[in-house]
């Protein structure tokens, strides 16, 4: 099964149209098999606050000291684009689909049929919103950074007690961008053994800025994989300082179908070309018939023509029943 790259548009269209299509031409391109955006507006999404809680106060963060209304009105993707960008990628064949923060941002995306409903970390918890994007039977994907093992399977259940089958769970660390040794990405491998006999799917939504934990989530069992995505940092947006650009994207795509022909399937068969040059046991010195088996006459060496080294301890202090010369490769019949 091919792994499912999404690269995630977000905020990096700069408030720009013209750029969000640049982006999802751009993913194209490169191999992406789908751009996602994110629907909401500042007044669905929070309240225009000025309360201390509405402030983020964080000096890790790259938003220390906004106001999240404030910040919303600056990052969000203009809905009256959205059914046009979606036209757009339809157009060259891309996939194209967004998170809703709310019950209206689903109403307005199923108006445009988007194929796919992405629900992030931090809405993960709202099983209303859960239910009502995952009733409309189309494929669920959600992010689970925030989200504790109790929550992950509640969200589970949201999207199953309305008839929904299709969820794929994506391990997310929800920092921006994401530290390496923050990621814990062996979770993956437990959400898999877990979620897994529940029909659910695995994947990785990653801020980090590495393309190692994409490769390590495949070979982990992931089958989506989710990454920001920009033409160039220096653009700036809310998101650029933890997207890739296009040849960073590009090599993180390389390596992911490189992981999965590497991954392949289980295996045991012998390749038979190489195994004549494994070892067997042969004839070391020149023996005569009656003389008994040593460790100077009889050695575990390359190629494999003779018996298997296996054999070597049932052989030593047996009797030749012939006589042997030196580089003859042993057999059953050479010793009682």
């Amino acid at each position: 099964m091919s792994t499912y790259i999404i690269a995630e548009m977000s905020a990096n269209h700069c408030g720009d149209k013209e750029l969000a299509k640049k982006i999802i031409l751009k993913a194209k391109e490169i191999g992406a098999d789908a751009v996602k955006i994110q629907t909401y507006t500042a007044d669905t999404i929070t309240i225009d606050c000025n309360n201390e809680e509405f402030q983020i106060k964080d000096k890790d963060s790259l938003w220390n000291g906004e106001n999240l209304y404030k910040l919303y009105q600056k990052a969000y993707t203009p809905w009256e684009w959205q059914g046009e960008l979606k036209q757009y990628a339809d157009s060259i064949g891309i996939d194209f689909f967004s998170t809703p923060f709310d019950i209206t941002a689903v109403d307005f995306l199923e108006s445009i049929n988007v194929p796919i409903y992405k629900i992030a970390s931090f809405e993960a918890i709202d099983y209303p919103l859960i239910k009502y994007a995952a009733k409309l039977g189309k494929p669920m994907i959600i992010s689970t950074g925030i989200s504790s093992f109790e929550e992950i399977q509640e969200a589970v259940d949201a999207c199953k007690s309305v008839g929904n089958n299709d969820i794929t769970l994506l391990k997310c660390t929800s920092a921006y961008p994401a530290k390496i040794e923050d990621m814990n990405l062996i979770t993956i491998k437990d959400m898999y053994e877990k979620f897994a006999p529940q029909g659910v799917k695995i994947g990785l939504s990653d801020h980090s800025m590495s393309i190692v934990p994409p490769i390590t989530a495949v070979a982990l069992g992931a089958t989506v994989i989710e990454k920001h995505f920009t033409l160039d940092r220096a653009l700036g947006g809310a998101d650029a300082e933890f997207s890739l650009n296009p040849e960073e994207f590009s090599q993180m795509i390389q390596a992911v179908r490189e992981t999965e022909k590497a991954m392949g399937k289980v295996d045991y068969s012998i390749n038979e070309k190489n195994r004549k040059f494994a070892r067997s046991l042969y004839v070391a010195k020149d023996i005569k018939k009656g003389e008994k088996y040593t460790p100077e006459n009889i050695r575990s060496i390359r190629p494999s023509n003779g018996l298997h080294p296996k054999y070597y301890e049932e052989i030593l202090g047996k009797t030749a029943k012939c006589d042997l010369k030196f580089g003859t490769p042993m057999k059953k019949d050479y010793y009682i």
